[in-house]
């Protein structure tokens, strides 16, 4: 059982806020179980509380602004990254202005301070999120997904078309060390161009290449960046502290394409509706799959790179079975299917169908026993296949098979794949049986 925990120390931490352009004094303190984070205005009469929630975000304009009944908190994304990110479930932050202190613009110097805080464990248990089934955001170019696991990793792929940045691509398994060492330092970044135009809007105030990473029309204006991949880095920073308005962490595989303070906020909201409104508590254990990838290496002899099946979630031999694959950017297709613009190639959409299809000419026995079947199938015909939609990083296709007739040598099977629950292929295919080697 893991333990909640708080800062041990109260600590302190001055700067300018980065839209605001204010001087702002932000203290921590140790705050009780169960509390979360809790800013406080300590400038305004009554010192107003505002819970760090997904519910309160008020203002996603170049970060995200939290409010309760006209008390706001301006730019709480990279604060609340460093409090998950080293493991603070519960903390109180007084400030004396509306904005966090940008500091250097990363999450590093909030880290940094928290660090010497010093972090001690509570007597409460830790609530998770658990991902049982998968929570997907699209829109337009922006796709953000989590699939179930056992722990929290992050995936995320950007692209500009600029020749600082280009296409960049990262993924951590976040624990408080890779957290310090991977994404604390990463900056947050904008165009020269933009300058002028934020600037009107009355934003980045307290901009300077001392709190951010400058692009201008060829190069970086600052002298070096501390990664060359500090972009997307920073992208998963601020997701990172988005999602932590969820008041919980999440045990799950969250797979971002592009992303932005609006569509985290938004996908977040999807995944409070799934696993916190609607369903039982959020800490259970996800359920056992019919068939783990084990299993299914077992039936079939596909295998890297070409076995696209990642769990069967049920499965009545003979008769129907309803399996899953991951797309994620990983994919060695995509290098060039294409490098730009990620798309599945539909044929391999269709042979997920049949891999998943083809499982469904064992007969139970076969599929208790843990010895290599004597027989494999092998698709000798499609017939009826039409393709919906495209699929790209980010997508579990849900491929739901059933038998529609069989024969001692032959097995014709109707396959649907589903993104989202709706439809993104169909066909009807025909196997064969093989021997083994």
């Amino acid at each position: 059982m893991e333990q909640q925990k708080t800062i041990s120390a109260e600590v302190s931490f001055s700067g300018m806020g980065l839209h605001t352009g204010s001087l702002t004094t932000m203290t921590f303190k140790p705050a009780p179980p169960d509390t979360g984070v809790t800013f406080y205005r300590i400038d305004l009469p009554g010192s107003p509380a505002i819970q760090a929630d997904i519910d309160h975000v008020v203002d996603v304009s170049r970060g995200t602004t939290i409010g309760v009944n006209g008390a706001k908190v301006h730019t709480v994304e990279h604060v609340l990254a460093a409090i998950f990110g080293i493991d603070i479930d519960n903390i109180a932050i007084e400030l004396d202005g509306p904005e966090i202190p940008n500091g250097d613009g990363s999450s590093l110097p909030f880290t940094q301070v928290l660090r010497k805080a010093g972090l001690v464990e509570q007597d409460a248990e830790r609530h998770y999120i658990q991902i049982v089934e998968p929570v997907y955001y699209r829109q337009d170019d922006v796709t953000l997904s989590i699939l179930p696991a056992d722990e929290l990793r992050m995936t995320m792929t950007i692209a500009y078309d600029h020749v600082a940045i280009g296409t960049q691509y990262a993924s951590y398994t976040i624990t408080p060390e890779t957290f310090e060492k991977e994404l604390a330092p990463a900056r947050t970044f904008c165009f020269l161009r933009e300058v002028r135009m934020l600037q009107d809007q009355g934003l980045i105030k307290g901009g300077s290449l001392e709190s951010a990473v400058v692009i201008g029309d060829e190069s970086i204006l600052n002298e070096q960046l501390r990664f060359p991949d500090e972009f997307v880095r920073h992208k998963m920073l601020d997701l990172l502290g988005d999602m932590y308005l969820l008041g919980r962490r999440i045990k799950g595989h969250v797979i971002g394409v592009k992303s932005g303070h609006a569509k985290n906020v938004m996908f977040s909201k999807q995944i409070k509706t799934a696993y916190l409104n609607n369903r039982a508590p959020a800490h259970q254990s996800p359920p056992e799959p019919a068939l783990d990838v084990n299993k299914i290496m077992e039936l079939l002899p596909q295998r890297f790179p070409f076995l696209l099946v990642d769990r069967i979630l049920t499965y009545e031999p003979r008769k129907r079975v309803v399996g899953i694959k991951n797309v994620t950017v990983n994919e060695p297709f995509f290098q060039g299917h294409w490098p730009t613009v990620p798309v599945m190639p539909g044929v391999l959409v269709i042979e997920v169908m049949a891999q998943v299809g083809s499982l469904l000419v064992f007969d139970a026995d076969a599929v208790l026993r843990h010895d290599k079947p004597k027989q494999y199938a092998f698709l000798l015909g499609i017939d009826r296949a039409r393709m919906r939609r495209s699929v790209v990083p980010g997508d579990q296709i849900v491929v739901e098979a059933e038998v529609l007739h069989s024969r001692r040598n032959a097995v014709k099977v109707k396959a649907i794949a589903k993104i989202d629950g709706n439809p993104t292929a169909e066909a009807e295919l025909l196997f064969g049986l093989m021997d083994g080697a």
